[in-house]
């Protein structure tokens, strides 16, 4: 079986007046994330048209590294317990490289 890298695209809406706490909440799970063996890439993007809209952009080595990222501690306290109450709208986009030979 080859293992493919994945990538998520997460947008967040984040609520009106919460932008501040949930960037501090993000620069804590980016160090986490970061430091984690099947992490490739962990970079946060701000929307041009709409401040408080962010897109997140993931890279892990593959699907079991994916699923342990979603299952530390980090991301169950960071994420789930404090970063998504804050959020009015949360949208995941999980893919794999194409490539077009």
């Amino acid at each position: 079986m080859i293992r493919k890298a994945v990538y998520t695209f997460p947008r967040w809406q984040v609520r009106e007046g919460q932008m501040a706490a949930v960037l501090s909440l993000l620069a804590e799970l980016i160090a986490a994330s970061a430091a984690e063996e099947g992490n490739l890439v962990y970079k946060i993007h701000q929307s041009r048209a709409d401040e408080n809209t962010l897109v997140l952009y993931e890279g892990y080595k593959d699907q079991a590294a994916l699923a342990e990222h979603r299952n530390s501690a980090h991301f169950q306290t960071l994420v789930v317990e404090k970063i998504i109450p804050l959020l009015a709208e949360r949208e995941i986009v999980i893919a794999t490289e194409l490539t077009l030979n």
